[in-house]
């Protein structure tokens, strides 16, 4: 037997090899990663890692010694360059690898700036991989002005770490505000708020023309005709499916990135994919989750249906994002809301978000009970009133009951 091939090295790939061993597969088993190092948590580059609390080590998702302890191969630093769906076998440049099954892990990539608006430039930065945050770090000294573009997580959380440095930030967002694909305005609002409080500058409907300088980056044209000096900026103007390029000549269907069944299952029914790759119907909609709890959840779903458990993969979403001394955790999605509702209780706030009298999601700032409560009731199909969810004076914990 060939064995189980999976390609992408990141959480998603981590996840389900280790499920496949725990499940009980014995098989030969590869995991393939374009990065020089071991599968790694990404949500903490953009935050702790780059304010300099988390080292290297703490990022690492296992040792080692696990992969050889668990006969899993490791190929690290080694891009994919094609697969060959008829011979089920993957190359890396002159190396071919069989294979039985093969999972696509392969996560997502950064929307670049093209070089026509300078983002070739040196000094012009993106917030993905380990060596982008690397490649940035001595960037970060006081009193140096930065220019992020892009007013969703990624961008804030770099602004929050750059005004904790010392910095003086400038964020653009060329939607009419900040968080406007994934958050209401009464988040956006209060995020908003908290960044302008630390000295963040926040112009919102106001777009990029084009970044400046001979060879390096010194400054930014924007869209209203005005001119901005910078030291170095960062890109944060969303991301796209990672893979689609070796899964669109290897003639896999492409929706929203590479295209699955509800058990994973790609267009070739040998091949299956996972994570922020990976696109599926939920809700009658044909979406794609771009969080941790996805990656780890749905390749463990997909490890299981590669043995034989025919389980369809449904989704319990959450998300967080840290930004000074704010925890914004998510529960659910709100596509489709149609009313937002505020509980505020002094420091803690939270956003409940309805479809009708149907609760699809809860943002909350601080507020640990809040998002508790609000996870454990959409993912028992509950939805408390929204007039008792309002009034401070409710038990959330009673709305369970």
């Amino acid at each position: 037997m060939a064995g189980i091939v999976v390609i992408g090295a990141g959480q998603a790939g981590s996840a389900l090899v280790a499920k496949l061993r725990a499940s009980g597969y014995d098989g030969a088993l590869t995991l393939i990663g374009d990065e020089p190092v071991p599968p790694y948590q990404r949500p903490p580059l953009s935050k702790k890692y780059l304010l300099g609390e988390m080292g290297v080590e703490r990022l690492i998702l296992r040792a080692d010694s696990f992969y050889a302890d668990q006969a899993i191969t490791l190929k690290l630093g080694q891009p994919v360059t094609r697969i060959d769906p008829a011979a089920k076998t993957v190359w890396l440049g002159n190396e071919s690898i069989a294979y039985d099954q093969l999972a696509l892990t392969t996560g997502a990539d950064p929307r670049r700036l093209p070089a026509a608006a300078g983002g070739d430039l040196a000094g012009v930065y993106g917030v993905r991989k380990l060596a982008d945050i690397d490649a940035m770090a001595s960037e970060f000294q006081p009193g140096r002005r930065v220019l992020i573009v892009g007013g969703g997580y990624i961008g804030l959380e770099a602004a929050a770490v750059a005004s904790k440095k010392g910095l003086e930030v400038t964020l653009i967002e060329a939607a009419p505000r900040i968080l406007g694909r994934v958050a209401a305005p009464q988040t956006a609002d209060a995020v908003r708020a908290l960044h302008q409080s630390h000295g963040v500058t926040i112009r919102e409907g106001l777009g990029l023309t084009r970044l400046t300088g001979d060879t390096r980056v010194t400054g930014a044209d924007l869209a209203d005709g005005s001119h901005l000096d910078v030291d170095f900026a960062i890109i944060g103007i969303g991301i796209t499916p990672g893979g689609q390029a070796l899964a669109e000549a290897a003639g896999l269907t492409l929706d929203n990135g590479i295209a699955t069944d509800a058990l994973g299952r790609t267009s070739d029914p040998a091949i299956w994919a996972a994570g922020d790759c990976a696109s599926f119907v939920y809700r009658g909609a044909r979406i794609r989750l771009e969080s941790v709890q996805n990656a780890i959840d749905q390749a463990e779903a997909v490890a299981a249906n590669m043995l034989g458990a025919d389980t369809p993969y449904v989704p319990m979403p959450w998300f967080w994002s840290d930004q000074y001394d704010m925890k914004l955790q998510i529960a659910g999605l709100n596509t489709g809301y149609d009313r937002v509702v505020t509980r505020d209780s002094g420091p803690a706030r939270s956003f409940w978000y309805y479809r009708g009298a149907t609760l699809l999601a809860v943002d909350a700032m601080n507020d640990p009970r809040g998002y508790m409560v609000g996870k454990r009731l959409i993912e028992q199909g509950k939805s408390p009133a929204p007039e008792a969810v309002a009034d401070p004076a409710t038990d959330l914990k009673a709305l369970l009951a």
